[in-house]
C-alpha cells in the first residue's frame, strides 16, 4: 500500500527518491519552518510520545523518519542505553548529527542513513520505535510497518506522531484553510523549495488516519492498537505493540 502523492509532479523519479530530494532541499531551514507551521505545538505532542515510551522503560530505541532529530534528542531524557535515529535524507541527518554533537549525545545517539522499507537491523533488536510526521511519506506503507514489526522486540511499543483531519466544524474549515494556503504561503516566503510546502499538505490529505490507520496497524501484526486526537484532530498519536 502507497500513497501516491509527490513532492515533484514534472519528475518522473520514484516517490521515495523524490521524498529523498525534498528533504535534502528544506533540510536548513525545516526546524524554522516545522515551528511555525504548527505554531511550536509539536514540541508540546512530541513530549507527549517520550512519556508514552518512557512508561515501558526500554533500553534501546529506533526513531525513524528521524530528520534532524527532534525525537531522537528528546529521548534521551528516558535514558535508555541506546538511541538510533534513521532517516533517507543525508541533508536532514548532517543536521541532526549538529544538534546531537552540540548537546553531548554522541554516545548515546547514533544517526543512520537508511530507508524505513529495509532496515538495517537485524530482528527484535529493539525496546520501542518511534515515527514523528514520517509515515506518511512511505512509499509502501505496509512494507514500511512490516519492517518496523520486524526489528521490534517481541512485546515492544510503536508509537506514532501523525498529521490527521479534522471532522467537526469549524476546526475542519479551519485546518483545510491553513494548510492549502497558509503552508503553501509561508514555503513561498521562507523555503527555497516551494513544491515541498505543497506536497507536505497534500500527503496529509491523502494518508488514511485515525481508525483507517488503526486498521492497518492491525493488519501488519501489531496488537493492542489505539489512537489518541490532537488539537481536535490535526494530528494524532497511534499506539501499538507487537505480539509476543
Amino acid at each position: 500500500m502507497g500513497i501516491d502523492v509527490k513532492p515533484y509532479k514534472d519528475k518522473n523519479n520514484s516517490r521515495k527518491e523524490q521524498v529523498t530530494e525534498m528533504f535534502d532541499n528544506i533540510s536548513g531551514n525545516y526546524d524554522f519552518m516545522n515551528r511555525i507551521m504548527t505554531f511550536g505545538i509539536d514540541v508540546k505532542w512530541r513530549k507527549k510520545v517520550v512519556k508514552m515510551i518512557a512508561e515501558t522503560q526500554p533500553e534501546k530505541i529506533l526513531d525513524i523518519a528521524t530528520g534532524t532529530g527532534d525525537f531522537a534528542i528528546m529521548l534521551a531524557e528516558i535514558k535508555p542505553k541506546k538511541i538510533v535515529g534513521l532517516d533517507i535524507s543525508k541533508g536532514m541527518l548532517e543536521v541532526g548529527k549538529e544538534k546531537v554533537k552540540e548537546k553531548g549525545l554522541d554516545n548515546l545517539i547514533e544517526m543512520v542513513l537508511g530507508d524505513s522499507e529495509n532496515l538495517p537491523f537485524e530482528d527484535n533488536s529493539f525496546d520501542a520505535v518511534t515515527v514523528g510526521f514520517g509515515v506518511r511519506n512511505f512509499e509502501d506503507l505496509d512494507k514500511g510497518l512490516q519492517e518496523i514489526n520486524r526489528v521490534l522486540k517481541p512485546g515492544g511499543i510503536f508509537v506514532v506522531l501523525e498529521t490527521s483531519q479534522p471532522e467537526k466544524f469549524p476546526f475542519k474549515q479551519l485546518y483545510k484553510f491553513h494548510s492549502k494556503y497558509i503552508i503553501p504561503l509561508l514555503g513561498k516566503l521562507f523555503s527555497k523549495d516551494q513544491s515541498a510546502y505543497q506536497y507536505l499538505p497534500e500527503s496529509a490529505e491523502a494518508f488514511p488516519y485515525g481508525e483507517a490507520f488503526n486498521n492497518i496497524l492491525r493488519k501488519n501484526e501489531f496488537t493492542s492498537v489505539t489512537n489518541i486526537p490532537l488539537l481536535f484532530g490535526a494530528s494524532s498519536i497511534y499506539k501499538a505493540y507487537k505480539k509476543k
